[in-house]
């Protein structure tokens, strides 16, 4: 017998919908590149998306087409995250921090006709387009007396686009299996691969994350959103701000410490998401002018970080400095991306701080919509005991089942089970502690050696600012870990003092068979370190020095 219930589709458009109805007047604050405040509402978005569909279809843009964009987090980016999902066409979101080569493939493997770009990418669209026989429209995200000098065919003014179009559009109705956005990863062999959302999948992940146990947004929230709209639909949060009338506030490419710390001060933010990285060095810029700043202007209640783990050091300065909790998120493009979320068990009311921040620094527990396990070397399951180590597997609601236009194959086995890559633990109450990538992982004499750990140690040295730790071959034990190590600046500690401090921390057998100071580390286009251009040039590396 079959309930009696009606059926929706769950599309994003509804989002914006309840947004502009009960939620109107919540503000969204967007920073541009020369640092000017522009402030707007849910209802007025939801007015000008109705104008982007309308110039949409007066480009030819048919439904189910993507549509690409190259821009930072402002409002005119927002818009179109409604604006183009809404009218049933895929909004592309592209990484504009990828090699050209890396873009110039990324956009013809979409076959997206039309790319809206922020000015300050001139520069980039005028190197991309000879290469792009498919892109057929540039529109520049700003107004006339604004529009960039750039050499392409059919170059567009956004607002000219937008006072041209007619106001008035209903948005369609259609199977909410519908694809709705597009982003590519690169944390795959090869090329980069298409993750391919569908409405369905967006609105459930958005309920998800306004979820208590989960990033817990609301209506009286004001969040920070440091990490990019163009990376992996920025965590959900364009979505559940909507869903739940939370007020944005929008940095554009000014992301350095003092930037987010006004923005935060000025704004009264309550929330922020963005990766370790940024936060490091945030922290890094309160700490040296502390004396000047009055903290007790911040609303800040917790800040949510993503993309690789943070380092105890941030959870506890965080704590120290601000009295902020830092909630941290694991997930992937393919998991769309919250997968877990580090929230505290009612067990975890009474916990010491020493108890908490080791909650903390685990990547959280999984959230609903989503199934994990462990499978070991020989594809058995494995016990959630805190101890076991295996691969992490994942399925649910908003999770791949293939890339899209199919590169790579069957990513999944018969069971819908997808591989993350990822080396972990999973503890009885259901926390995930990753120890490393498959690709990174250490193995010596046998055993593995997790390099996360290793490195998140090292951050917690007073004199050290970043610390990568990778596998390098042994003759005896077949691999042992190097540490690199970028320094604060104007500190100048020597070798033996690194591994000192990390002796009664780890395992004698985990112990670094050296540590080489350097001036920077490389990253990936996500802010993640980029371990094998470190692999490649410290190859080696311990049969000479060792």
């Amino acid at each position: 017998m079959l309930g009696l219930m009606q059926q929706r589709p769950l599309l994003i458009s509804t989002l914006l919908n309840y947004a502009e109805t009960w939620h109107g007047d919540r503000e969204i604050v967007s920073r541009d590149a020369d640092g000017k405040f522009h402030r707007t509402t849910y209802a007025e978005v939801a007015g000008r998306a109705r104008r982007l569909a309308n110039a949409l279809h007066g480009l030819g843009v048919a439904a189910g087409t993507p549509v690409a964009t190259l821009a930072w987090n402002g409002f005119r980016h927002f818009e179109l995250y409604y604006g183009v999902t809404g009218a049933g066409r895929v909004l592309h979101t592209v990484n504009p921090r990828l090699f050209p080569e890396q873009l110039r493939y990324i956009l013809n493997h979409a076959e997206d006709g039309v790319v809206f770009f922020d000015p300050i990418f001139a520069a980039l669209v005028e190197q991309l387009s000879p290469h792009l026989p498919l892109v057929r429209a540039w529109v520049a995200l700003c107004d006339r007396a604004d529009m960039p000098a750039v050499a392409v065919d059919n170059l567009l003014c956004y607002e000219e686009l937008l006072a041209e179009a007619q106001p008035d559009y209903d948005w369609p109705k259609f199977d909410e299996n519908t694809a709705s956005t597009l982003c590519y990863t690169s944390g795959t062999t090869g090329n980069p691969k298409g993750v391919l959302y569908s409405h369905r999948s967006t609105v459930l992940h958005a309920m998800g994350a306004c979820a208590v146990d989960n990033l817990a947004f609301s209506g009286r929230d004001t969040i920070l959103v440091v990490v990019p709209l163009f990376h992996a639909n920025a965590w959900s949060i364009p979505f559940a701000a909507a869903m739940c009338g939370a007020k944005l506030v929008l940095p554009g490419p000014k992301l350095d410490p003092e930037s987010l710390y006004l923005l935060m001060e000025q704004e009264g933010c309550t929330k922020a998401g963005g990766i370790p990285t940024i936060w490091l060095t945030f922290l890094a810029w309160i700490e040296t002018h502390r004396e000047r700043l009055d903290l007790s202007k911040l609303k800040l209640k917790s800040v949510f970080s993503g993309g690789t783990a943070p380092p105890r050091v941030i959870i506890e300065k965080f704590h120290d400095l601000l009295g902020v909790f830092l909630l941290q998120a694991w997930g992937m493009t393919e998991t769309s991306p919250i997968a877990t979320t580090g929230s505290p068990l009612a067990k975890h009311d009474l916990a010491d701080r020493e108890r908490m921040v080791t909650m903390q620094i685990k990547q959280g527990r999984q959230v609903y919509g989503i199934e994990l396990k462990l499978v070991g070397k020989n594809g058995e399951n494995l016990p959630h005991d805190g101890s076991a180590v295996g691969e992490l597997k994942v399925r649910g609601n908003w999770v791949i089942s293939g890339y899209f236009k199919n590169e790579g194959g069957q990513v999944t086995d018969e069971n819908g089970w997808f591989g993350t890559g990822d080396v972990a633990t999973i503890d009885p109450d259901g926390y995930v502690q990753l120890t490393d990538r498959l690709k990174d992982v250490i193995k010596s004499g046998g055993e593995w050696i997790s390099s996360i750990e290793i490195e998140n140690l090292t951050v917690s040295h007073p004199d050290v600012f970043e610390a990568a730790v990778i596998a390098i071959a042994h003759p005896t034990w077949q691999e042992r870990p190097l540490l690199l190590v970028q320094l604060k600046p104007g500190r100048q500690p020597d070798k033996q003092s690194i591994l000192n401090f990390l002796s009664d921390k780890i395992a004698k057998w985990w112990m670094p068979d050296d540590v080489i100071f350097v001036e920077s580390l490389p990253h990936t286009a996500t802010g993640k370190l980029l371990k094998t251009e470190l692999r490649e040039k410290y190859h080696g590396h311990l049969a000479v020095h060792g």
